[in-house]
């Protein structure tokens, strides 16, 4: 015979799922995703950088400037004077003094503009300045 009460009982008790592996599970691989990732830097504006024969790939850069084809500097997607890349430059050698500096000029920018950024970056201290070229021929 069938046992109602025993029935009755086992509705109510219902099941019960245990998430708390899972959880373990999503912040593990979220962890290694981002320990495993590895993060480009970009300048915040649009620029075609004239082309090299001889451009070697750089590993990284501790500080990007852009220089756009309207001759507007820009280090961190803020548009900056020129007067003040020597503070942004000595900023990011205080915080690694063995940073290289980028310079990602446009192909139509003043040369003006791009020996001022460079000068500024010598000056603030920077001792690997790299001006950025997309490898190819002229």
């Amino acid at each position: 015979m069938i046992n109602v009460t025993a029935a009755r009982r086992a509705r109510r008790q219902g099941l019960e799922l245990n998430i708390a592996p899972l959880i373990d599970m999503v912040f593990i691989l979220l962890i290694f995703f981002l320990v495993t990732t590895s993060f480009v830097r970009e300048t915040g504006v649009e620029v075609e950088r004239p082309t090299a024969q001889n451009a070697s790939t750089q590993d990284s850069a501790t500080l990007l400037i852009a220089i756009t084809r309207e001759n507007r500097i820009v280090i961190e997607n803020r548009t900056v004077e020129s007067g003040a890349v020597r503070v942004h430059v000595e900023r990011a050698m205080a915080e690694n003094p063995d940073g290289t500096v980028v310079i990602v000029a446009d192909r139509g920018s003043s040369t003006g503009t791009a020996v001022a950024v460079l000068d500024a970056c010598k000056l603030a201290g920077a001792n690997n300045v790299a001006l950025a070229a997309a490898e190819g021929s002229q």
